[in-house]
């Protein structure tokens, strides 16, 4: 059995220490960067030229999430640039085939992202062609909001198809993951348990990873903690 993945988010970082704060995080899995253009959704985050510094900074491998328009121009130079998972949001393209396809084909693992309105059964069937469906447990755009658990019944939808051996996917979820819902989360079937404020807000980030590892490995049917 594999061991829950935890991937902090950096939106919840200091911006001005982001090689420390991914430093501060060592122990994690995967490194959450969200990249958001203010057309998509209404903020302005950060882009490539800091995607490739952190790069630089630190051995976590990066999970990018472009909360972007026009995925088919700019998701490709993220995997070019050493990313290893590129995210982009269904609702942006008309053809996420072909973006994934270009992910790919520039070396990373290509992610769907669904925001919590958009309906999964929409997108089953396009799912075998992506590594990774990160569900989005607030609307996206910003940091601090609330969980929205009635978004898990897509992670048991999907769960149940992965085990069936109908897809080869990882689950990812992402918003309001903290210490009082990662274990409804990881009962629904979810890998990979992206946490901003849970971590960053905490006195030892590390720690706290590992403290939120451990629940979602207790609650999970299908997780446990790797010895």
């Amino acid at each position: 059995m594999a061991s829950p993945m935890i991937a902090p988010s950096i939106l919840s970082a200091d911006f001005a220490r982001l090689a420390d704060e991914a430093t501060a995080v060592s122990g994690s899995d995967w490194l959450h960067v969200d990249v958001m253009d203010a057309h998509f959704v209404p903020n302005l985050t950060l882009g490539l030229p800091v995607v490739e510094s952190l790069l630089k900074a630190t051995d976590i491998p990066l999970d990018c999430h472009l909360m972007i328009e026009n995925p088919e121009r700019w998701a490709p130079p993220y995997a070019e640039a050493g990313a290893y998972n590129v995210t982009f949001h269904a609702e942006a393209t008309d053809d996420p085939r072909s973006v994934a396809r270009d992910i790919r084909a520039a070396g990373a693992k290509a992610g769907l992202s669904i925001k919590p309105g958009t309906p999964i059964d929409d997108y089953l069937e396009i799912l075998k062609d992506f590594d990774t469906l990160l569900i989005m447990s607030v609307e996206p755009g910003f940091g601090g909001q609330s969980f929205m658990p009635q978004v898990l019944d897509k992670a048991r939808a999907v769960r149940k198809l992965v085990d069936s051996g109908e897809l080869t996917l990882l689950v990812e979820i992402d918003g309001g993951i903290n210490a009082s819902t990662i274990e409804q989360a990881a009962e629904a079937g979810i890998d990979c348990f992206v946490a901003g404020s849970a971590v960053y807000g905490a006195s030892d980030p590390g720690e706290a990873v590992r403290k939120l590892r451990a629940q979602a490995a207790s609650a999970s049917p299908h997780l446990t903690l790797s010895v």
